[in-house]
């Protein structure tokens, strides 16, 4: 049995997240929603001719990305890391990609062994909306205070209850999490173009934690764009994180501006692996 661990990139606006969905009312005129998982278990059956359940750090929601998603599973087979990736990437639709495969110790989970993740939220805030695809990026015209989003975010690093962050039916016992670092900065939307004042109408949130509850990234970040706007009085986000009442916080942002940019382990160990040639 070996355990393989696998990083992948994926596009998430044409898919309904990324676990697979089991529904019973789904039939042949109503199928199941295309999902990562899903299409990726699939794939992977192809080449191992073996069924196997891939296993992520976390499971990001319907149109949002990933360039760093974490997975892992077992299997029998025998063929080499490299081939697997390679078949993958040959297989798999244009919008999912894997790059790196790897032999892991047999103990290794990719959701329980979980360090820390980091989400990156993209606001385009300009007065005019882009010509161009707005995949990867949620477009806010109305004009943002990047700083004063910055102080507040500040607030929420440290140990403390999220529960003002956490969308309605989540499963988490409790929604006491770490944020251990967050980020609110501008940048220059697209390049080339000259690194000016007016330039700068990407904003760029991110957000490292030691886990995240239901819709908390985006409940965050949504919050952020309203204290930008001036929805909230300065120095407000403290009232609502201790509040703990997520009818009074922002709202969700929308998915297509959330990306899972990197899951943070300890410190890989040499595999101990028996396949059976």
């Amino acid at each position: 049995m070996r355990n393989i661990r696998i990083e992948i990139e994926y596009d998430g606006s044409g898919y309904a997240g990324w676990q697979v969905q089991n529904s019973p009312q789904c039939t042949v005129h109503s199928p199941q929603k295309r999902t990562i998982q899903g299409t990726i278990e699939k794939t992977l059956q192809k080449i191992l001719k073996e069924k196997v359940k891939v296993i992520a750090s976390g499971r990001t929601d319907a149109g949002v990305s990933a360039l760093a998603q974490v997975a892992n599973f077992h299997t029998h087979c025998a063929l080499p890391v490299e081939k697997i990736k390679n078949a993958l990437n040959a297989l798999l639709p244009k919008d999912i990609a894997v790059s790196r495969v790897q032999d892991v110790p047999l103990d290794f989970h990719a959701i329980r062994d979980v360090r820390s993740k980091v989400y990156r939220y993209r606001i385009l805030n300009r007065a005019h909306r882009p010509a161009l695809s707005l995949r990867g990026v949620y477009f806010c015209r109305f004009p943002l205070d990047s700083g004063l989003m910055r102080r507040e975010a500040r607030v929420l690093i440290g140990r403390h209850d999220f529960k003002a962050f956490c969308a309605s039916g989540s499963s988490a016992r409790s929604t006491v999490r770490t944020i251990k670092k967050i980020t609110v900065g501008r940048y220059p939307y697209e390049y080339p173009r000259s690194n000016t004042k007016e330039d700068n109408s990407l904003i760029i949130i991110d957000i490292e934690a030691d886990g995240f509850l239901y819709n908390m990234a985006r409940s965050i970040a949504g919050t952020l764009v309203d204290i930008g706007r001036g929805r909230f009085k300065k120095s407000s986000m403290k009232s609502l994180l201790s509040a703990r009442d997520r009818r009074l916080s922002g709202p969700c942002a929308p998915a297509q501006g959330l990306c899972l940019l990197k899951v943070k382990y300890p410190c890989a160990r040499k595999p101990r692996t028996s396949v059976h040639r």
